[in-house]
């Protein structure tokens, strides 16, 4: 009955109480549109208010269909139904399991008209401007606050941290961190769980373990629980971490430390989502969210038998190696004044580097000499000191000369320049400073990459994307040999 709407076949689904009803539309629509096609679909629903029983009856109705979109236009009429059947054919267009737009249809107001009105409503929401800026605001905002509100420079890591703000919104599988220590992995831990529970993704808690500090029965109880008189000492039951971070995040640093026993036991955990607690006979469910941490090479691990190949490929799906300070230099300026601010928040006073100060210490940690062992945690604490020694709420030049020198004696004695010295040997003599400490940022990026070919991607990230061809393996290979080096060496 609309002109400028043709309707070539109408599948009609109805339960069997509707049946005469359903008859009834089919002749009606002979009557006024002979051209339409009507077939009935008998579909009965235990309860029609029962999202659970509405949704899976008419995905399987779906998934039979045989959808021809490039032959035929679908529309999928929501006006009638319980509102349960209307909020599924909802999600079943908006998840594109039903390639069409939805159509809606209302009696016409104020006149006499039997056709009333129609109107289409089409989920792709990239033709409407106005909701995809709201949505692209959200993801800004949401990058943000994953980044600590940090307005960081280095372009790969703020594209992982996109990527990683979506697949914290959309999915519930297990995320893995790799990255040497202090880059930051529990505290992107952390923000992720802050982030999902801030849009009411999550409800339990966020439970955190460092596995490196477990060992023996301890580990077994600490993740798992145990019952009473499981071993010696074991006065009462306990409830175990896993148990505590149901419909919650469960972040396990260091996992790489984890045993054998332990490690099969996470397995089941994960992917039945119960375990059995340490000497008990009863299962216990658990509803978490996996993120794992580590500064292992866990494929390496896996080759010679200390990791688990099935629960590797398990929380292998969503991976993510952060970088060390040392590889994000541009990022030092703002994390410098992030630190500066969070040290006022804590101490109630401001404290500022005075122009010549803060140049003269950027200078120095963002050259090679700068080794950051510790990473950001090692920036942080830096610019603790400073500002704890700051004479009225200022830092000098004198102040940043003492710091410095703080470092490069700590750096010395935990290795430094050491490892060039010991990698070279006699020839070390051979070659100026200034080698040797472009040679000593080298291998610590090699030090801390998997492959060699990983490494010259880190080491060769800009002047790769002005040529037409990458060999950066190639690139780093040669530039080692200069040095009488090569890649297996600096791996042993």
């Amino acid at each position: 009955m609309q002109d400028d709407l043709l309707v070539d076949r109408i599948e009609l689904l109805h339960d069997q109480r509707d049946e005469r009803l359903a008859q009834t539309v089919e002749a009606d629509i002979g009557t006024v549109s002979p051209q339409t096609q009507v077939r009935l679909h008998h579909i009965q629903f235990s309860d029609p208010w029962d999202f659970e029983n509405v949704y899976s009856s008419l995905l399987d109705f779906v998934e039979r269909y045989p959808f021809k979109p490039e032959e035929e236009r679908y529309l999928v009429h929501i006006t009638t139904g319980t509102h349960v059947a209307q909020i599924c054919w909802f999600l079943l267009c908006e998840a594109n399991y039903i390639p069409g737009v939805l159509l809606q249809t209302s009696p016409g107001r104020g006149d006499k008209s039997v056709a009333g009105n129609v109107q289409l409503i089409d989920l792709d929401l990239s033709k409407y401007d106005a909701i995809s800026s709201r949505f692209k605001r959200q993801q800004l905002a949401g990058t943000a606050f994953l980044k600590s509100g940090i307005a960081t420079r280095n372009a790969q890591f703020n594209a992982m941290i996109e990527q990683i703000e979506r697949v914290a919104i959309r999915s519930t599988a297990p995320i893995l961190i790799t990255g040497p220590t202090g880059a930051g992995k529990s505290q992107l831990a952390k923000k992720i769980y802050e982030l999902k529970h801030r849009r009411g993704l999550i409800q339990g808690e966020f439970v955190a373990v460092n596995c490196a500090t477990l060992r023996g029965d301890s580990a077994m109880s600490t993740l798992f629980g145990h019952s009473r008189g499981a071993f010696t000492g074991a006065q009462t039951a306990r409830k175990g971490l896993l148990a505590k971070a149901h419909q919650g995040l469960l972040l396990l640093d260091e996992i790489g430390e984890l045993g054998q026993d332990e490690q099969a036991m996470l397995l089941k955990a994960i992917e039945e989502k119960r375990f059995l607690p340490f000497g008990g006979d009863s299962e216990v469910e658990s509803d978490f969210q996996l993120i794992a941490g580590t500064v292992r090479d866990l494929r390496r691990w896996v080759q010679e038998g200390r990791f688990r190949e099935d629960l590797f490929a398990r929380i292998n799906l969503w991976t993510y190696d952060l970088p060390g300070l040392a590889e994000r230099t541009e990022d030092i300026e703002p994390n410098l004044d992030f630190e500066l601010a969070r040290h006022a928040r804590d101490h109630g006073e401001q404290v500022r580097f005075n122009r010549e100060a803060r140049r003269a210490f950027l200078d120095f940690a963002t050259s090679p000499a700068a080794r950051w062992a510790g990473n950001f945690r090692e920036l942080s604490a830096s610019v603790t000191r400073m500002a704890t020694l700051a004479v009225a709420g200022r830092i000098d030049l004198t102040g940043v000369q003492e710091e410095v020198g703080r470092l490069q004696a700590a750096w010395q004695v935990g290795g430094g320049e050491g490892r060039v010295d010991r990698l070279l040997g006699e020839r070390v003599a051979d070659f100026d400073l200034f080698d040797r400490m472009q040679l000593e940022r080298v291998v610590a990026v090699c030090e801390r990459s998997r492959t060699l070919s990983e490494a010259g991607r880190r080491l060769f990230d800009v002047s790769r994307q002005q040529k037409a061809s990458n060999n950066d393996a190639d690139r780093l290979r040669k530039y080692l040999a200069r040095f009488g080096l090569d890649w297996q060496q600096i791996q042993r």
